[in-house]
């Protein structure tokens, strides 16, 4: 096949097919999309290496030399407000045209998003390039493409930016098929997002469209897992005349893998996928499910990937585009990213999954989706037989981060399922606690400062930045004092100005956080702390400038006399599994703390702090 023109300076692949039956592949790829990155220069998920390992591997592997490669375009402003406001596009467009500190103020007052100035570019070529392909392959000059695209899109909604997203890529090519290009006769859109996390922004897009069938599998957790809301569950199915058009398919907890995709493709999404027969499939390629992604906690394999996506070209004569959403663990993004190319270009027949049961869940959640979408697709009426759903994997969880998937299961971290049960029902009815107007007679454990110093100053702990305080220069404010681009007012910083020896982004299922999820400071956003029994490894204590960081925060004209928490509430905390009321009492009526079960975020920024030798 022959290249139609290459962007960023990439070397030309013009080379002609002799093997007339291979299927023609298009491929999209511009470095300009790397212009976007953090301003401050700090480490973030969302980073340009994403698309730039995934195009490195396809050359290693030779797939582009057999690709019909395609320039990346910038999306027009007709075609993506058919899906965003106008004053939204107006933002983006204009974004990396403002002042520094602007820029950084408006970002500051959004939902998991940062802008620079190659921001607006790189959000216009995305949302350009997958329109690019999605009209390629609806003529049939392509029978299957993918785009390599940043930022991702599938959260943005019709007003905003949230979670990474600036405009929704996938939202706005289905538009542009169906709305812009009647002539290419495209009536049905199978929009499969099999990103670890909901999109929330795809499915308010065709919420009442019949014409956009839209399946999200998504780690949900009851609300707990970003976005954190409920848009995701499986009583979300559409309304008026798109009224069971969108299915929801949200997992319970993390650590799902190939043999619970693949029960979910077999009994929810092809028995649907047949009776709606699409004219074309869109996916939302996130690979953020993938093993050992530092985010999605999940362990789809480069192999499940690939058998998900092969089931998919039974449909649609095959034609599919795939759009790059999630995905941040660079090695298992790139590995998966070829495993799909593989597919698309019908390299080798693809097995089945090797003998793995889903878990109990899986099935739990599977049976609920079939029930509530019957009554709009009869072939999900039967109930499931008793014989196929008993196969299920042993009713256990791990404690473990995500980032520790690829090591040894260490049975120590193995709770029982009734467990897990009793902690969630503890856990249930403290995420709607507030503590409020609390008037107490006494303080307990209120000790000289020097003294609680001395003594928390021995100790360690891991603690997490949130929301808003996602930056490591914000977060750092609490701690060095100052005030730097979205802070509302002049932080005093810590008594102990000693920096965090490590930063990283990690995520913990199945962890208690404790914290609040609005500031003064900051807004939304805040601090959190760590269940120390989660981890033996991850250790934490109270730590003195944990308590200066939480007094900063939540206490107005607060002073450092005494801690807020002591190692007495450690040890309540440890023995009990709850915070003792007198730990944030101490007279501040607008205190309100909750306790976040498992994955309540999309990210975290742990900051260690050592100061032991």
């Amino acid at each position: 096949m022959m290249e139609e023109g290459s962007g960023g300076g990439r070397s030309n692949y013009n080379r002609m097919n002799d093997a007339k039956n291979e299927r023609r592949v298009g491929l999209i790829y511009d470095q300009r999309m790397c212009k976007h990155r953090t301003p401050y220069g700090d480490d973030h998920p969302e980073k340009p290496d994403r698309i730039t390992v995934i195009w490195n591997k396809l050359e290693l592997a030779g797939i582009p030399q057999r690709c019909v490669i395609l320039n990346a375009k910038e999306a027009k402003d007709e075609y993506i407000c058919a899906v965003h406001s106008k004053n939204h596009v107006n933002l983006i467009r204009n974004i990396s045209s403002k002042e520094y500190s602007k820029r950084n103020r408006i970002a500051s007052k959004l939902n998991s998003i940062y802008l620079n100035e190659g921001s607006s570019e790189s959000a216009y070529l995305a949302a350009g390039s997958v329109i690019e392909v999605a009209e390629k392959v609806a003529k049939g000059e392509l029978n299957s493409a993918f785009a390599i695209v940043r930022p991702p899109g599938h959260h943005a909604e019709y007003d905003e930016a949230m979670g990474f997203c600036l405009f929704n890529n996938i939202a706005i090519a289905a538009s542009f098929l169906l709305d812009q290009r009647p002539e290419l006769g495209i009536n049905k859109i199978l929009i499969v997002d099999w990103d670890v996390h909901h999109g929330n922004g795809t499915q308010k897009t065709f919420w009442s469209d019949p014409r956009v069938l839209f399946f999200s599998v998504h780690r949900h957790e009851f609300g707990r897992f970003y976005p954190a809301n409920f848009d995701g569950f499986y009583t979300m199915v559409g309304e008026g005349p798109g009224a069971g058009y969108n299915i929801n398919v949200p997992w319970e907890n993390g650590r799902c893998g190939d043999a619970d995709y693949l029960a979910v493709w077999d009994h929810v999404l092809v028995p649907v996928a047949k009776e709606f027969n699409p004219d074309i499939i869109l996916v939302s390629a996130g690979f953020d499910a993938a093993f050992g992604d530092p985010l999605g906690g999940c362990r789809l394999t480069p192999h499940g990937y690939s058998v998900l996506l092969k089931k998919l070209m039974d449909f649609a004569q095959g034609r599919i585009v795939l759009a790059l959403e999630g995905g941040y663990n660079l090695d298992s993004l790139a590995n998966s990213a070829l495993a799909c190319m593989e597919v698309l270009l019908e390299d080798k027949p693809i097995s089945e999954l090797s003998e793995a049961y889903p878990f109990e869940s899986t099935w739990r959640v599977i049976q609920a989706v079939r029930q509530m979408l019957s009554a709009y697709w009869p072939t999900l009426a039967d109930k499931l037989p008793t014989k196929l759903t008993d196969q299920k994997a042993p009713p256990h969880i791990l404690l473990s981060s995500s980032e520790s998937d690829d090591e040894d299961d260490d049975a120590s971290k193995i709770i029982s399922k009734d467990l897990v049960q009793a902690v969630e029902d503890v856990v249930e009815p403290i995420l709607n606690l507030k503590i409020e107007d609390y008037h107490g007679n006494e303080v307990k454990n209120e000790v000289n400062s020097a003294l609680w110093r001395s003594k928390l100053s021995k100790t360690d702990i891991w603690y997490a930045g949130f929301g808003s305080n996602m930056w490591k220069s914000r977060f750092l404010c609490y701690i060095e004092g100052g005030q730097v681009i979205g802070m509302k007012k002049l932080c005093s910083g810590s008594v102990d100005r000693n920096p965090p020896k490590e930063t990283r982004w990690k995520t913990f299922p199945h962890r208690l956080f404790f914290g609040r999820d609005f500031t003064q400071t900051w807004g939304p956003g805040g601090v959190a702390f760590l269940d120390p029994r989660s981890n033996s490894e991850d250790k934490a204590y109270m730590l003195e400038q944990f308590n200066d960081v939480l007094l900063q925060e939540n206490v107005p004209d607060h002073d450092m006399n005494s801690p807020l928490f002591d190692l007495n509430a450690l040890d309540s905390i440890l023995n009990e599994g709850s915070i003792p009321v007198e730990a944030v009492k101490r007279g501040v009526p607008s205190l309100r703390w909750k306790a976040l079960s498992r994955e309540r975020f999309l990210y975290v920024l742990l900051a260690k702090i050592m100061l032991t030798p």
